[in-house]
């Protein structure tokens, strides 16, 4: 269940002791690099409050955008599972995709021939140099483990952070149940 060595494909799942990390706490992220210049991914349940449209009027889209992470929040990423109608595409597992060429994916978004269940955008990514995530696992700030989900994009993300908790057992259990703020328990 428990993996030590992140890798492009795996989850980071945030423990519950960084609860006070605003940036990631209660986050689940997909990781898309994992490498000897270090680590790239998005955090998977974290929506904005932008939608597509917001951000370029001129793609005819209504599609929610995710906050990647607190890198680069000023740049657009998504990942897809898509690759036979987005070329150029990064394969990152055996069903999701990252990036491909935008001419192609506005074309496909503006004729509604991609559904919220095969791309996902994202506001900024989480990035690691390979020293820091590895810090940050030896301080028990993550646990990696393997995305089992046929497809990433359909997971519900209100309950993934707690589904992967209860999927730990233990003590992760109790964890898992906690409100957002324990102090208002």
């Amino acid at each position: 269940m428990f993996i030590k060595n992140p890798s492009k494909g795996r989850l980071l799942v945030a423990e519950p002791s960084i609860l006070n990390d605003k940036a990631f706490n209660r986050s689940v992220i997909y990781l898309t690099e994992h490498g000897e210049n270090g680590c790239v991914g998005f955090i998977l349940n974290r929506p904005s409050k932008f939608v597509l449209n917001d951000l370029i009027p001129e793609i005819n889209c209504d599609f929610k955008i995710y906050n990647g992470g607190p890198v680069e929040q000023e740049n657009l990423y998504f990942i897809h599972n898509s690759p036979d109608l987005i070329p150029k595409s990064i394969q990152i597992d055996k069903n999701i995709y990252w990036g491909g060429d935008f001419e192609t994916l506005t074309e496909l978004l503006d004729n509604n021939l991609l559904k919220t269940t095969d791309i996902r955008f994202f506001l900024g990514y989480s990035g690691w140099s390979v020293d820091q995530l590895k810090d940050e696992l030896n301080e028990s700030s993550w646990v990696v483990t393997e995305n089992k989900y046929p497809n990433l994009l359909q997971v519900n993300i209100a309950t993934l952070w707690k589904n992967q908790l209860m999927e730990f057992g233990g003590e992760y259990q109790i964890w898992a149940n906690a409100p957002k703020n324990p102090a208002l328990n």
